[in-house]
């Protein structure tokens, strides 16, 4: 029997284009355009899902999700769609039972994925079996960046599948936290899953090789710099027949390159980038921040109870012209310090100045002193970090010049084009920057 959906929203042009869309895919549409009617449409239709949009004329969505749920009937599940400005009453959503938001402009390829999904997890009579069937508290990747737009139709498409995923991104980036959600919304998320740090002295796959046969998802963080005898483990695992094992592997930009150089396994690349996502850095993406800023200012003090301080849109603004060479790890730490001073007044921009002042690659005693952040991150992302810092800034004094900057750092050419690629360092970018 076909499900019905009932879809809320003021807009008539998104009311209607949605209802004919689901009505293609043999859906059976319910339109309402107000809280009023749909309280109406929903008595009337007992929906399978309702679509319902977080801003309307006479009340707004939150509300009337919180009327629902406090209802003793149990509701359906219910999809928010959030306009622009809305993404912070969405996630607060999530709170009273929404098993899932959309952004507009609404994708279609996201859309029906997020239905077929919200009606496969059937009626629920709690918030907490919602917030399970989404996965917890692990967060898909928010943005309105045309990168993260890209990222999120891909996950369309990767999301539903049972196949091996590469991700590629800069340390900090936010490549775990998506190893996580891809794992909790795919049809294997039932299987074990098994977390390794990749490299010298990880014991993990031997373990897991030796043990009883059972589906597993595997998440491979420095997937790089998996060593010899593991690579060879890892083919045997992912070849065996007797039960499916299949691997979400983190890995920094340049792996591909590697391979075809025969530096790394080409042949176990290939088995494990079945599908390849490209998690962009934060300064690819400076639009998001504000975004991010309020999403963090929100999360944070509820996980670690921490006081809450609003940031305001000029600290935002300021925290955009940042480089983030640590990315979304970065961002929150920065954050986290200043929600740890105990104030609960709105942040002030001579903070974020005072906290920032270690991004500055010339400001050598900072880091001597041991107040740099990289210092609290793991030896080989604290490495990489500096790395991409050292090599930018020494690029810049050469205006751009691979030649000069070899020269420089006294490093083989060919070996250096390789380092920066790796690093996901562009010359010419560096270049036009400096004119």
């Amino acid at each position: 029997m076909a499900a019905t959906i009932l879809i809320v929203d003021d807009e008539p042009d998104i009311r209607e284009l949605i209802g004919e869309i689901l009505a293609d895919e043999d859906y059976v549409p319910v339109l309402a355009s107000c809280a009023a009617e749909a309280r109406e449409r929903r008595i009337e239709s007992d929906p399978d899902l309702i679509l319902l949009d977080v801003w309307m004329p006479d009340s707004d969505g939150i509300s009337l999700l919180r009327e629902w749920r406090e209802q003793d009937t149990p509701l359906c599940p219910v999809v928010m769609i959030s306009g622009h400005g809305s993404v912070e009453a969405a996630v607060e959503a999530t709170r009273y039972g929404a098993s899932d938001f959309i952004e507009k402009p609404v994708s279609m390829a996201r859309l029906l994925n997020t239905v077929r999904k919200a009606l496969a997890g059937g009626r629920d009579t709690t918030a907490a079996s919602t917030a399970d069937a989404r996965g917890g508290d692990v967060p898909e990747p928010m943005g309105r960046s045309a990168a993260v737009g890209a990222l999120r139709e891909r996950l369309a498409v990767v999301e539903p599948a049972h196949g091996n995923v590469l991700i590629i991104g800069e340390a900090g980036s936010g490549r775990s936290t998506l190893a996580h959600w891809i794992h909790t919304r795919s049809p294997a998320a039932g299987a074990s899953l098994h977390e390794i740090a990749c490299g010298p002295g990880s014991s993990q796959l031997a373990r897991l090789e030796n043990a009883s046969n059972e589906p597993a998802t595997l998440i491979l963080d420095h997937f790089e710099a998996l060593g010899d005898d593991d690579r060879a483990r890892l083919n045997r695992l992912l070849t065996r027949t007797s039960s499916p094992v299949r691997v979400i592997a983190i890995a920094t930009p340049g792996l591909q390159q590697r391979a075809a150089a025969g530096h790394f396994d080409n042949a176990l690349y290939q088995r494990v980038a079945e599908s390849v996502l490209e998690v962009p850095a934060l300064r690819e993406r400076s639009e998001d921040i504000p975004e991010l800023v309020r999403y963090l200012a929100e999360q944070l003090p509820a996980r670690e109870n921490l006081p809450y301080r609003p940031v305001p849109v000029r600290v935002q603004n300021q925290l955009r012209q940042h480089n983030w060479p640590g990315n979304l790890r970065e961002l929150a730490n920065l954050l986290r310090r200043l929600l740890q001073t105990g104030s609960e007044t709105p942040v002030e921009p001579d903070e974020v100045t005072a906290l920032l002042k270690y991004a500055d690659p010339d400001q050598a005693r900072t880091m001597a002193a041991g107040h740099s952040p990289l210092f609290e991150l793991p030896l080989r992302e604290a490495r990489e970090a500096f790395e991409r810092q050292y090599l930018i800034t020494r690029l810049r004094r050469a205006d751009g010049s691979v030649g000069q900057l070899a020269e420089a750092v006294e490093m083989e050419r060919t070996h250096l084009y390789r380092k920066l690629r790796q690093l996901g360092i562009d010359p010419k970018q560096v270049q036009e920057e400096n004119e």
